[in-house]
């Protein structure tokens, strides 16, 4: 959640901003004698003031959404416009993101978290898309549904490129026999001795999102027919492929538990770390961040002297297990022996079987920055309270191996206190983002189309950019930050996840634009955005389906694809005249 202070900041200067402006214009020329003068001419005819309508309701003009959301005519203005609106949507995303979570780990696999989750990732996306091809007339609607083809590219294209490189730079470890070393990086940038390595099921979600712009294909084919007939064929063709293979999607998520256990643990995988960091703030007798909100050294060596038993300057395992025993999860059961290996892997660095006082103060702090990181917005300065801690899920239940158990099944859930509550909270989180989604992602649209307009930019490329760093920050961040973590298993949830989102992307967001396109009659003139999106999500998942292991140098081709898709689609559009 927001703080408070910044949403009552943010609805007080919205507030004002919803109130339109109107102005008088001074006149030199001679009006009725019973007007006011102004006292500034010289002409024979005294001059008056004369009161006019706006200009801009007479020249240049924009329509507020719903009739009192603001908006603009100028640069700076629609500008300021997408920034406040993106905002919205982002945090409509955040709260979809964290409320499909919340159920997904209570509820676990199963109907809820194979049908009805996996197209709530993608909602803001595909509403943007809807907007920008309902508003209007066909011709209004032929120029704003650009926005959406921009955005749909964009998100594809920024998550495997520039997240994806992200990934792979920050979660780099030495590369022996070609696998990365969990948690070892002592080459530095080494573009081919250090890298990050997946399992054999993050290939497999490569391979599924590579089969996810089939429907591109047909699409684009049908731009060598000549008749109109027969391209209005190919997009219903299109249409129905993309929905089948999202139907189909889900359902194999539902019959595959393997998929939704990878989900799950993505979504686990923080929660330990905010149980143990907030049992040590209740339990600690100072505070673990200073004021200005770094770790407090001395406050963790003195909880290192209190676990520490025997007093012999390290922590044995008994010890720390000990110590994990004692703190009482609120909401999870949790598996003693599981935490247990999960502290040493992060701890002990030496891999002697024990936690030395360094080595404890340094994997506090990585935990407490990684955990400010994440929801550092609910930190409040010169407190040190760890509010954001309680918007985490309270620990891991297992970790288990990058493969998964064979014994394990799909009903893996959380043992919650007060699921009946708890559930309730993720519903109300996913009804006020899909509603905070629904109301801004058309007034999203109109400015960028007035921003398109004002600067004499395309809209595609505006957002291209823009757009999906609003819908989709709040599944990139947490991506990155994972894979910072330089584990293996990690990297491959990491990895898993983009391509998941990608592939929903694909899937959902462009059978709404298909159906827009289809049932409104619009001509499909996008020809060279979706070779971009082929050659990107091509080139990348045949790259991810047959190799596990990527050197650092890997992340080079992927930040490059970025600005090479942008050229290209200038290029084609602008230099070669594709439509």
């Amino acid at each position: 959640m927001v703080p408070r202070h910044f949403l009552l900041l943010f609805f007080i200067l919205f507030g004002f901003s919803c109130f339109q402006a109107q102005a008088r214009f001074i006149t030199g020329r001679p009006s009725p004698t019973d007007l006011v003068s102004d006292g500034i001419s010289t002409v024979k005819s005294p001059p008056y003031l004369l009161l006019l309508k706006p200009l801009a309701s007479a020249e240049v003009s924009c329509e507020q959404t719903y009739g009192f959301l603001p908006c603009s005519t100028t640069a700076l203005g629609n500008l300021f416009l997408i920034l406040v609106y993106g905002y919205l949507m982002y945090l409509a995303a955040t709260y979809l993101s964290n409320g499909s979570e919340v159920l997904h780990v209570i509820r676990g696999p199963g109907i809820v978290g194979g049908l009805s989750l996996p197209p709530l990732g993608a909602l803001p996306n595909a509403m943007l898309i809807l907007v920008s091809g309902l508003s209007g007339a066909t011709e209004t609607a032929q120029s704003q549904v650009s926005v959406g083809m921009g955005m749909l590219a964009g998100s594809t294209i920024m998550f495997l490129t520039v997240v994806w490189g992200s990934c792979v730079a920050v979660g780099r470890c030495d590369l022996r026999d070609s696998v990365a070393v969990d948690g070892t990086i002592t080459k530095g940038f080494s573009l081919t001795e250090t890298g990050v390595s997946t399992d054999i099921w993050t290939c497999y979600a490569a391979r599924i999102m590579a089969m996810s712009v089939i429907p591109f294909i047909i699409v684009q084919v049908s731009q060598i027919l000549n008749s109109t007939l027969g391209r209005r064929l190919a997009v219903l063709i299109a249409l129905i492929v993309s929905l089948s293979l999202l139907v189909s999607y889900c359902f194999y998520q539902v019959f595959q538990p393997r998929v939704q256990r990878r989900r799950l643990a993505f979504a686990k995988h923080k929660h330990f770390i905010s149980g143990i960091l907030k049992h040590l703030e209740k339990t600690a007798l100072g505070k673990l961040l200073d004021d200005n909100g770094d770790p407090n050294t001395e406050m963790i060596r003195e909880l290192f002297e209190t676990i520490d038993e025997n007093h012999d300057g390290s922590l044995s395992t008994s010890e720390l297990k000990a110590f994990i025993i004692g703190i009482r999860f609120e909401e999870i059961d949790l598996d003693k022996d599981d935490a247990l290996r999960k502290v040493m892997a992060d701890f002990d660095i030496s891999l002697d079987s024990l936690v030395q006082e360094g080595e404890f103060v340094r994997g506090i702090e990585k935990w407490i920055i990684e955990a400010k990181r994440t929801g550092g917005t609910y930190l409040e300065p010169n407190n040190g309270t760890f509010k954001f801690i309680d918007h985490f899920h309270k620990q891991a239940k297992r970790e288990h191996d990058l493969l998964g158990s064979e014994e394990q099944t799909d009903e893996v859930v959380e043992d919650v206190e007060n699921p009946g509550w708890t559930s309730l909270k993720a519903v109300l989180m996913l009804l006020l983002g899909t509603l905070i989604a629904a109301a801004f992602a058309d007034p999203l649209v109109d400015a960028v189309d007035n921003f398109s307009i004002a600067t004499s930019i395309p809209s595609f490329f505006i957002s291209f950019v823009a757009l999906p760093l609003a819908s989709n920050s709040s599944k990139a961040v947490p991506a990155i930050i994972f894979a910072s973590r330089k584990k293996k298993r990690t990297a491959s949830l990491t990895f898993s996840e983009l391509y998941a989102t990608v592939t929903m992307n694909n899937v959902l967001c462009l059978s709404v634009f298909l159906a827009l396109v289809y049932a409104r009659g619009l001509t499909w003139d996008f020809s060279s955005e979706v070779l971009v999106i082929l050659i990107v999500c091509i080139v990348m998942g045949a790259f991810a389906s047959f190799r596990t292991t990527f050197p650092l140098w890997t992340c080079s081709v992927a930040f490059l694809l970025y600005p090479f898709s942008l050229a290209l689609v200038y290029v084609l559009v602008y230099v070669f005249g594709w439509s």
